[in-house]
Parts: C-alpha cells; sequence; structure tokens
C-alpha cells in the first residue's frame, strides 16, 4: 500500500504580514525598506527603559480591513500581551502581541486546486504583533549583525485551522490570501523583502482517524514555490519514519532549499513557553462598531467577486478571468481599457500577451510602465480601423512605453500610417512576385499557404505598413491572372 494510500496529512499555515503603514506599531519610527541598518530607531522601539508604547491607529484600521475581507468576527473588546523570549534582534527581550483576546476569530478562505474541488480553510485567528528585527550573518567575520530597522513594524498574523491536506492545497491558499491581501492595499506581499512570511504546520495521520498526529513546524521558506516543496518533503518524511516503526517528535524544523530537505532546528515550543502575560502599557480597549462599519462599507470589491463579475459581464474564460485578476492594477487597468475599446476579448489578448510581455523584460508592474488604459486603447482601435497594421501597432507600444509618447504622437512623427491605397502597393506587389518565384508556382499549385508567405514579404518590404488584407487580395488578383 503506497503513503498517499494509507496517511492523511494535515497542514495549517501560520502567516504574517507586514503592514504598509508610514510609522511603526508603537512608536512614529519610518517603516521604510532599504535605508541603512539602524537609522529608524527610537528609544521606544529600542526598548530602553521609562518609554511608553502609544497605539498606532492605522494599524487597527489596517487589520480590520484584513479581517473583514477574511469573513473573520471582530471582537469587541482586545488586548495586547507580552510574548517574552530571548533573541539578538529582540531589544526588550519581548515582543508586544496578542494572545487570548486577538482582534478577531472564525473567517474563511475558499480555494479551488487545480484539478480539485472548492474547498472553504477556515481561519482560526487574526492577531496584531509588533515585527522583530533582523540578524545579517557575515561568514567572512565569523559574527552576525543586527538591524533593528524593522522591531516594531506592524505585523498580522493569520493562523488558518489544519483544514489543508496536501502541499497544492497549502500553495493555492497562500496565493488566494495573498491576493486578496494585496487587493487591499495594506501590504506589498514582497516575500523577498519580509513583508510576507509563512511558517506551516504538518503531521499525518492514517486516513480515518479523527485525531492529529505530532505537529512539526517549517521554517525559513522564502517564496510560495519554497513552502510547496518543504511540504511535499516533509509529508514523505514522516510517512517513512512511522512505516518504519519511530515516532515523530513534536519539533520546529529549517528548510534547506539548496538540499532540499528540513532540518531539525529546535523542539517546539508550546504558549505557555513564552510566559504570556498582559502587556502592562497597553489597557484592553474596546474597538468601536462604528469604525468596523465604515471600514467594512469602505472594502474594494475582492478578487473572487471581481471574478463572477468578469465572467458575466466580460464573457471571459475562467482562465483567463484568473490571469487578469490575479493583480488588482492589472484588473483595473483591464477594465479601462475595455470601456474604451468595447471589446473585451481583444482587449484580454493585448494585455495577456504584449503588455505582460512588456511587463516581464522591464520587471515592472503595469502602473510602472510609461502607458495608461487610454494609450493601449488608442492603439487597438488604430489597429483595428486599419490606421496602423497590427506589426506596427506592437511596434507602437513599445515606443510608447520606452518613451511615455502618446500613440497618436509617435504614428504621424514616424508616418506609420498603414498603406490602404491599391495603387500605392501595386510596386510592392510586383516586387514581390517577381523575387518569390517558388512560392508563386507553389501557389498556383494549389499551396494555399504560400500566399501567407508572400503577403509577409509585402508586410516586410513596407516596414509593416502595408494592409495585410489588401496586400492578400492584390497577390491574389494578380497571381489568378498571371499564367
Amino acid at each position: 500500500m503506497g503513503h498517499r494510500d494509507k496517511y492523511e496529512t494535515v497542514i495549517g499555515l501560520e502567516v504574517h504580514v507586514q503592514l504598509s503603514t508610514k510609522t511603526k506599531a508603537f512608536c512614529g519610527c519610518s517603516t521604510s525598506f532599504g535605508d541603512p541598518p539602524n537609522t529608524h530607531v527610537c528609544p521606544v522601539c529600542l526598548g530602553m527603559p521609562g518609554v511608553l508604547p502609544v497605539f498606532n491607529r492605522e494599524f487597527l484600521v489596517c487589520a480590520v480591513k484584513v479581517s473583514l475581507a477574511l469573513g473573520c468576527d471582530i471582537q469587541e473588546k482586545m488586548k495586547f500581551d507580552r510574548k517574552n523570549y530571548y533573541y539578538p534582534d529582540l531589544p526588550k527581550n519581548y515582543q508586544i502581541s496578542q494572545f487570548d483576546m486577538p482582534l478577531a476569530f472564525s473567517g474563511k478562505i475558499r480555494i479551488m486546486p487545480p484539478g480539485g474541488d472548492v474547498k472553504d480553510i477556515g481561519i482560526t485567528r487574526v492577531h496584531l504583533e509588533e515585527d522583530a528585527g533582523k540578524l545579517m550573518h557575515a561568514p567572512e567575520d565569523s559574527c552576525s549583525y543586527v538591524d533593528l530597522n524593522r522591531t516594531g513594524t506592524p505585523l498580522l498574523e493569520i493562523v488558518s485551522e489544519p483544514d489543508m491536506r496536501s502541499p497544492e492545497e497549502a500553495y493555492e491558499y497562500l496565493v488566494t490570501l495573498k491576493r486578496i491581501v494585496k487587493y487591499l492595499d495594506v501590504s506589498d506581499c514582497n516575500m523577498e523583502e519580509g513583508s510576507l512570511r509563512c511558517d506551516a504546520n504538518i503531521s499525518i495521520r492514517e486516513k480515518g482517524d479523527p485525531g492529529f498526529g505530532s505537529k512539526v513546524e517549517i521554517k525559513n521558506m522564502n517564496s510560495f514555490k519554497a513552502v510547496r516543496e518543504a511540504l511535499s518533503h516533509e509529508q514523505d518524511r514522516q510517512m517513512d519514519l512511522v512505516d518504519e516503526g519511530e515516532k515523530i517528535p513534536m519539533e520546529t524544523r529549517l528548510w534547506d532549499e539548496k538540499k532540499c530537505i528540513t532540518a531539525s532546528m529546535r523542539s517546539k515550543e508550546e504558549s505557555h513557553d513564552y510566559r504570556y502575560f498582559p502587556e502592562p502599557d497597553l489597557v484592553p480597549f474596546e474597538v468601536e462598531k462604528e469604525l468596523v462599519e465604515k471600514i467594512r462599507a469602505g472594502l474594494p470589491e475582492l478578487p473572487r467577486a471581481k471574478k463572477f463579475r468578469f465572467e458575466k459581464e466580460y464573457g471571459l474564460e475562467d482562465g483567463k478571468i484568473e490571469n487578469i485578476i490575479a493583480e488588482k492594477d492589472v484588473a483595473d487597468f483591464y477594465e479601462e481599457t475595455v470601456k474604451k475599446v468595447k471589446n473585451p476579448q481583444i482587449c484580454f489578448n493585448w494585455i495577456k500577451g504584449e503588455v505582460m510581455m512588456h511587463m516581464n523584460e522591464r520587471g515592472k508592474a503595469i502602473n510602472e510602465l510609461h502607458l495608461d488604459p487610454g494609450d493601449l486603447a488608442e492603439i487597438i482601435i488604430m489597429s483595428g480601423k486599419g490606421v496602423i497594421s497590427n506589426l506596427v501597432a506592437k511596434d507602437v507600444l513599445r515606443e510608447c512605453i520606452d518613451t511615455g509618447e502618446s500613440p497618436d504622437s509617435i504614428v504621424k512623427k514616424k508616418g506609420l500610417e498603414q498603406v490602404s491605397d491599391e495603387g500605392a502597393l501595386d510596386g510592392v506587389i510586383r516586387e514581390v512576385i517577381d523575387n518569390n518565384r517558388k512560392s508563386v508556382d507553389d501557389f498556383k499549385n494549389g499551396k494555399e499557404n504560400a500566399l501567407s508567405f508572400l503577403v509577409g514579404q509585402v508586410m516586410r518590404l513596407t516596414g509593416g505598413k502595408a494592409n495585410p488584407k489588401l496586400a492578400g487580395e492584390l497577390l491574389r488578383k494578380n497571381l489568378q491572372g498571371r499564367e
């Protein structure tokens, strides 16, 4: 009997989202990323004696947005706690977090794994906390350096129920969660910069067993792909151990991306190991119902709702909608373009093809290109009306992005209007026929695709300015008239 027939995998995820507030959770220091080490610090975030934290209201607003978007119940009263542990990047030797009275409970995320059915993954809780600093290891100096710029940055921890049964489901959960958070514009979710981090809890049990096996936590995963690979390795490792009659110790393991294995880090801590107690400098407080309802009313259209609307309004297939709504900026750009062009399919083809090609080439988001929906719409309309050829339209798009000039000015300045005059093309048609005798003979012998080659030659000689439809008609007329 194979592993997957005998055992069931149980996965729960803890996701930390760094929120995009301008200042830290409990002081006025900047949260700007990439500045020189230890330049965004003050006595509060450095944990100096006698200082007092002051709660950042924008931190609460961002956290409520996420909690509402995940369908959670916002608690009427919450408090902060001290989570005590000693580590070089934790100046106070404790972290201000939330334990028994967090912001929100009981939400869900609906996922659709490839080849699977729609499934709801429960959200256990959403709580607020401050981030720790960052250790920078320097092997050549045999030491580590501490950068405390990140210390005190607002963090939101989103804890799932152990509802996932495969690494693929965990991957889809993360993709869906990231998309929701980015739609809310409360975090850039950049894993490379630490704005989104994930710890995974995984155990196995025999199928049909209602209990849970020994839980292993996996850390040090810096991409969703790494999460999937780490969980896949770990489930196989645990199944092999159980098959050999060994017990799974409850521990924390690190993912080694180079070796593609997990390695033991330490025994797993329980809540009592952190010696939680109420934060004495931040009293419990009520979350105003009026504030919650105001935030709820201002939530944007979320990915799932947008998907259903796009399907109904624009008639796009499911896979195509996913390509468009994956990023809110792309979805907004698409919708603004459609309003001007009135052709959802052509707009999709241009954005998914040419525009995304330029995004990938330059490593930029769609709103970082020198392009707005009006520019793209103008290019599509000019191409559709035959003012410029499709080939020229692609060149105009590239120059528009490179220079920031409007499509109309580029076309006029370079004289790129499509040639749709029979007289202007006659000479080119004759030249192509005279210089491509083999293709001419092939066409006369019934090979229709030879005509496409000849049209291509006309387009080459005219710099892409010839009307390809007219060129085809003139070629056919000339060739059928000649013996």
